[in-house]
C-alpha cells in the first residue's frame, strides 16, 4: 500500500530515503521512490518510523498509517538557518534564539544602522553528543502549524536559548558561525518599553510571512495547503505554474505561521548598506528596510522600531508620535491597523510618511500571534475601501518591475527646497536594487486613482513606460495630520545611493516633525 512521501523543508520530494517502521514485533525497512512515495506491505495502524537520507537530518517519529490518506514524513537539509521567536519584542524582554546546525556554532549579536555594530558574543553553541544542534522537522504541513524548534532535546530549564533584548530599539541580527566556516544570520526587531523619540518606523513582518515558503508553501505558492503530492519538478506540479486561474487566490488562504525561518532575510556578512540587493524578494523583506533606518541613523533621527503586528495588538500608542513610517512594501494589513492609523492621521493630526509601493493591498487577519490570515489581493472586504483613502495613491499593475527616475512636476513645492531641482528635472536615478535597475521609481507602483476623494496632483512622477510610473503626493486632513507617499517600491532603495531622494525625504521628516502653521 502507498504509505506516505518524503519531502524536505520545500516540500521537493526526496527519493532513496530509507524508512523503517516497526509495530510491535514487526519491522519493514523500504525507500522512498523518484516521487517521494513510499510503499510497503503492511496493515493500518500506529508504526515508529525512523528515516533517513544522506543531505539530510535523520529522525525518529510515531505515526498512524491510513489507506485513505497519506504520510507527509518532512525531513530538513543539513546546512544552516535560524530564527528569533518572538521575531518582535520590547527592550528588556527575551527572545530565543532557533538555529539549525550540522556542527557547533559561535553567536553574536549585531545592531543594524548605517554600520553595523558588533553588541557582543553570546558564545559558542553545542551540546556533547554529534550532531545535536540539528533540529527537527514536524511532518505534514508545518507551515500553518510552525516549526516548534528548540521542543525536542532541550529539557533542562537552564539550558534554554535565551537572548535579552538591549535598552536601545532597532533591527538587531543574530549571526552564527560554525568552527568549520558555516554562516548565517537573521533579524530580530527590539521595540522600546517606552516611546523615545517623535519618530515611529513599522517594519512589514506581515509581508515577510505572506512570501515565506519554508516548509513548501506561502501565500503565492499552495495557499489552501500542501499538494496532494510532493513537487518533483515545481514548474510541472505546482499549480501557481501550471494553473493560472490559481492566482489571485480568491478566498482566504490556509494559516501561515509566524514561527519558521525566512531565508529571505539573510544579509551577507560582508554586504555594506549602499551594496547592491540582488533578490527581488529581499529588496521588500529585511534587507531592504535595513537601508531605511540605516539612512535614519546617517541623518540624526531617531526612531522607535515596531513590527506591524505591534500595531494590530495594540503595542504601538500611536499618539505618543509625531511621524509614522512606512517601509518599502506594507502589503499586507489587518482592518484594525488600518482604522487606528487612518483615524490617527484623520482626526489626530497624525503624520504619516508611506515610503514604499502596493502598500495596504492585501488584507489579513491574526487571529493569534503566531498565525496570519491571509485574503485575496486587491480586495478589501473587510474594511470597505480602498488603500488611497488613506494614502492618496493605490497600487496599479502598470509599469510592474520596470525602473525609471522620477520627474519633477510642481518644483515650487517645499519638498524640493535645497535640491537645486526645476520643471521637469529627474531625480532618482540610483538605486541598489539589482532586479529592476533603472531608478526610485521601480518594481510595483502607486498612482492617484480617477476616483480619488482627495483633489491630489502628483509633485512628481515615474517616467516609467506607458505613462506608468508612481505618482509622489503631500497632503494635509482637517486635524492637521499630513500624508506623504511616494509610491514606489524602490524609494527606500535609492534613499542610501542618491541624493536627491535623499534631500527630499530629509525636507519632509523636518517639516513633519515640527508644529507648523503653514499649510502644505
Amino acid at each position: 500500500m502507498l504509505v506516505g512521501y518524503v519531502s524536505d523543508e520545500n516540500d521537493c520530494a526526496i527519493a532513496g530515503a530509507d524508512i523503517e517502521l516497526e509495530s510491535g514485533d514487526r519491522s519493514i525497512s523500504v525507500r522512498s521512490k523518484a516521487s517521494g512515495a513510499v510503499y510497503a506491505d503492511l496493515e493500518p495502524g500506529c508504526y515508529q518510523v525512523a528515516i533517513a537520507c544522506s543531505g539530510y537530518g535523520a529522525k525518529r517519529s510515531t505515526v498512524k498509517v491510513r489507506t485513505d490518506i497519506p504520510v507527509r514524513f518532512r525531513l530538513l537539509s543539513d546546512g544552516m538557518t535560524g530564527f528569533m521567536w518572538p521575531k518582535c519584542v520590547q527592550a528588556g524582554e527575551t527572545s530565543e534564539y532557533c538555529v539549525h546546525s550540522t556542527r557547533n556554532f559561535r553567536l553574536d549579536l549585531w545592531r543594524y544602522g548605517w554600520e553595523k555594530h558588533h553588541i557582543r558574543t553570546l558564545g559558542w553553541c553545542g551540546e556533547h553528543g554529534a550532531g545535536a544542534m540539528k533540529q527537527i522537522t514536524p511532518d505534514g504541513d508545518y507551515s500553518q502549524s510552525g516549526v516548534n524548534w528548540n521542543r525536542v532535546g532541550y529539557t533542562l530549564e537552564y539550558q534554554k536559548h535565551a537572548v535579552v533584548a538591549p535598552e536601545r530599539s532597532g533591527l538587531y541580527y543574530l549571526h552564527a558561525r560554525t568552527d568549520d566556516g558555516q554562516v548565517c544570520n537573521f533579524p530580530w526587531i527590539v521595540s522600546p518599553r517606552k516611546p523615545t523619540s517623535s519618530i515611529a518606523v513599522l517594519f512589514s513582518t506581515m509581508t515577510w510571512n505572506a512570501y515565506n515558503s519554508f516548509g513548501g508553501r506561502s501565500n503565492y505558492f499552495s495557499q489552501s495547503g500542501l499538494p496532494r503530492t510532493p513537487a518533483v519538478n515545481v514548474r510541472q506540479d505546482l499549480d501557481r505554474y501550471t494553473d493560472p486561474d490559481t492566482w489571485p487566490y480568491k478566498s482566504t488562504a490556509a494559516p501561515l505561521s509566524f514561527q519558521r525561518p525566512e531565508p529571505a532575510n539573510t544579509i551577507p556578512e560582508s554586504d555594506r548598506i549602499t551594496d547592491p540587493i540582488a533578490g527581488r524578494i529581499q529588496s521588500a523583506f529585511a534587507p531592504g528596510q535595513w537601508r531605511l533606518v540605516g539612512w535614519l541613523d546617517r541623518e540624526g533621527l531617531d526612531y522607535d522600531l515596531y513590527s506591524d503586528t505591534s500595531l494590530h495588538f495594540d503595542r504601538l500608542d500611536l499618539d505618543q508620535y509625531r511621524v509614522l513610517v512606512l517601509d518599502n512594501h506594507p502589503e499586507y494589513w489587518t482592518p484594525e491597523m488600518y482604522q487606528r492609523v487612518k483615524q490617527w492621521v484623520m482626526e489626530r493630526g497624525g503624520q504619516l510618511m508611506y515610503l514604499g509601493g502596493c502598500g495596504l493591498y492585501a488584507e489579513a487577519e491574526l487571529p493569534d500571534e503566531q498565525t496570519m490570515l491571509c485574503r485575496r489581493e486587491g480586495y478589501f472586504d473587510m474594511r470597505k475601501e480602498t488603500p488611497d483613502q488613506l494614502l492618496g495613491i493605490n497600487y496599479t499593475h502598470g509599469g510592474f518591475q520596470t525602473g525609471d527616475p522620477y520627474r519633477v512636476l510642481q518644483p515650487d513645492h517645499w519638498i524640493f527646497e535645497g535640491t537645486g531641482l526645476s520643471q521637469g528635472s529627474l531625480f532618482g536615478q540610483n538605486s541598489v536594487h539589482l532586479r529592476c535597475p533603472g531608478g526610485a521609481s521601480a518594481h510595483e507602483l502607486d498612482k492617484i486613482p480617477v476616483s480619488s476623494s482627495f483633489d491630489l496632483k502628483p509633485l512628481a512622477k515615474g517616467t516609467n513606460p506607458d505613462n506608468q510610473g508612481a505618482e509622489l503626493v503631500v497632503f494635509e486632513t482637517a486635524s492637521g495630520g499630513a500624508v506623504f507617499s511616494t509610491g514606489s517600491l524602490c524609494w527606500i532603495l535609492s534613499l542610501v545611493v542618491d541624493e536627491s531622494v535623499s534631500a527630499i525625504t530629509r525636507n519632509v521628516f523636518m517639516r513633519f516633525l515640527r508644529c507648523r502653521d503653514e499649510p502644505l
